[in-house]
């Protein structure tokens, strides 16, 4: 039988590149996202690398949704071997002061309830059956200080933590937990938050030794190798993506 993964935010950037290299190892794929085109746009690409996949619309921050997309994977695979614990939201880069409480409520409830939930119902399903491998999405905000994204940056914090404290708890039972951290990444949510913060592109690559953003493809290669048993004696562990920028803070 395939192996099967779960991607949440896998309409775009990282979540489709990853899913697009699982599918080449012929990882069947669960495509969450709340995006229809860009859900059904995955399904479409992991098909034409001639693996299986379904696309499962839903919004990570509601628990309902979450058990949803377990129980249709399931339903539709059998099994649950990886998960790419990925969907997120940066916010409007304002300073904090400046931020109003919905947008703070939002980037809580989809970036750390949501990503609680997955993990709670995902590894629930993976400890049942003798284990699996799970990658959570940090980000260099999640091991730094950065400005403009105090609350990004608390969620991200907050997965590096769950990711430990997952592998203290459950390694004994098959379990694999382990997070990246990227820095600044070319993806749709990264330009529109630069789009909204012009100033940021420029003084994100200046502060980067590789004077350059990352690549979803580079991104994606890390989260395959941890995912896979490539990795099997990699646990608890976040790494750092970014070309050097936080390795020089």
């Amino acid at each position: 039988m395939s192996e099967t993964a779960i991607i949440t935010g896998a309409g775009s950037g990282i979540g489709q590149a990853t899913a697009l290299l699982l599918a080449e190892q012929g990882v069947q794929i669960a495509v969450v996202d709340i995006d229809q085109d860009g859900g059904h746009e995955t399904v479409r690409l992991v098909e034409e690398k001639g693996a299986k996949a379904i696309f499962i619309e839903a919004d990570v921050s509601k628990v309902e949704d979450v058990k949803r997309y377990v129980k249709e994977t399931k339903d539709a695979f059998g099994r649950i071997d990886y998960f790419f614990n990925n969907a997120g939201i940066s916010g409007s880069g304002q300073p904090f002061l400046k931020t109003e409480v919905a947008e703070i409520e939002q980037i809580v409830a989809i970036n750390m309830l949501g990503a609680l939930y997955g993990m709670r119902f995902v590894a629930e399903e993976m400890v049942n059956h003798g284990g699996g491998s799970i990658v959570n999405m940090a980000s260099s905000a999640g091991v730094i200080g950065q400005s403009t994204v105090v609350t990004y940056s608390a969620t991200k914090h907050g997965m590096v933590g769950m990711t430990k404290s997952m592998v203290a708890e459950y390694a004994k039972d098959g379990l694999r937990v382990n997070a990246v951290a990227p820095g600044p990444t070319e993806t749709p949510m990264v330009k529109k938050y630069f789009e909204a913060n012009p100033e940021m592109k420029e003084s994100a690559e200046q502060g980067i030794p590789q004077k350059r953003l990352g690549t979803s493809a580079e991104v994606a290669e890390l989260v395959v190798f941890l995912l896979t048993s490539k990795a099997k004696y990699i646990n608890g562990d976040v790494i750092r993506i970014d070309g050097g920028f936080t390795n020089t803070k």
